[in-house]
């Protein structure tokens, strides 16, 4: 190991896997963007591959070895939602680091960790899909991310979902026509608006990241005017106020004190279609949360908490460089 402690954080996504390798001042050594890594979508041998690739990619842009990274955090989406898979996830590390020396769990915790510097509080999360996590005095809980067939309310996927459905209606008359349409007719270059079924059920469309790609369309119909699809996000953030209600209900927190909620994923750049109702919300639970600013992307986040799981945690000084960094001070 090199005289500074170094860690890696990996935070897995639908969509793409963002790696920090930072050291134990607050330094970041190293980056790395990889493809999405939801082994739901591409498999486990394919993910263990990914994260090869990635780490080592990172680990070379540091000059450094894998015996050098004292700890390493993998958030893996999907991590701990079937039992069967726990043992092989956990071992797919061990392909590029030593065993021993990293910790795979779901990546909520990157998330939490990132917006809330591994404090006390609660962290919602919207990207390609949507969960809840909290840690209050050594409890934990977690709410959401159930998938997005039956579940991921207030996700980039269910919104695009959702959008989807309404310019089905809208084709057939069943809702008045609104911007929605035509900005998915132009997307999708429909000679018909039936083709919309061939486009969608393609084998290469349908992947989950690919649809959750079709929000932002639907963002740019409300801020057209589509009173419809404005409704869409209004209502995720209803669902994703729900979800922080629930883990706070799970967390035991008592009455009249205060806790600290925080949000990261790519769905919270629609800051005045999402994030402001979702303000409000919150506001609205008679001072149950206080609401705070991310303080750190969540890959950081993630090599936040591998030096906390390596029992070497950043010192303030290192967490104040990290924010500079990330121009968050």
């Amino acid at each position: 190991m090199g005289t500074v402690p170094l860690y890696l954080g990996v935070d897995g996504g639908g969509t793409k896997t963002a790696l920090v390798l930072l050291d134990a001042e607050g330094t970041i050594r190293a980056t790395h963007l990889a493809a999405g890594s939801y082994y739901l979508t591409i498999g486990v041998e394919a993910l263990g591959t990914l994260l090869v690739e990635a780490v080592t990619a990172i680990l070379a842009k540091a000059a450094v070895s894998s015996d050098e990274v004292d700890f390493a955090f993998f958030g893996l989406p999907a991590y701990g939602e079937d039992t069967a898979l726990i043992g092989p996830l956990s071992r797919l590390p061990q392909r590029c680091l030593p065993a021993g020396r990293y910790l795979c769990g779901n990546d909520m915790i990157c998330g939490w960790a990132g917006s809330l510097l591994c404090r006390d509080g609660i962290s919602i999360v919207a990207g390609t899909g949507s969960i809840c996590y909290g840690e209050r005095k050594g409890s934990i809980a977690r709410c959401g991310g159930w998938g997005e067939l039956f579940s991921d309310e207030g996700s980039a996927y269910w919104i695009a979902r959702r959008g989807l459905n309404l310019f089905s209606r809208m084709s057939d008359g069943r809702v008045e026509r609104g911007p929605l349409y035509d900005i998915l007719r132009r997307h999708f270059e429909l000679q018909s608006d039936l083709d919309l079924c061939a486009a969608i059920y393609d084998q290469a469309q349908v992947q989950r990241s690919n649809l959750a790609a079709l929000a932002p369309l639907v963002a740019e119909a409300a801020r057209h005017g589509d009173v419809r699809a404005s409704a869409l996000f209004t209502d995720a953030a209803g669902e994703l106020a729900q979800l922080v209600d629930a883990v706070h209900r799970r967390l035991a927190v008592p009455p009249r004190q205060t806790l600290s909620v925080s949000y990261s994923g790519g769905l919270f750049q629609q800051r005045d279609l999402l994030l402001a109702p979702l303000l409000a919300h919150l506001a609205s639970r008679d001072g149950r949360y206080r609401v705070v600013a991310p303080r750190l992307p969540p890959a950081a986040g993630a090599a936040l908490y591998a030096a906390k799981c390596s029992g070497a945690p950043l010192s303030a000084s290192a967490i104040g460089a990290l924010e500079t960094h990330y121009g968050r001070a």
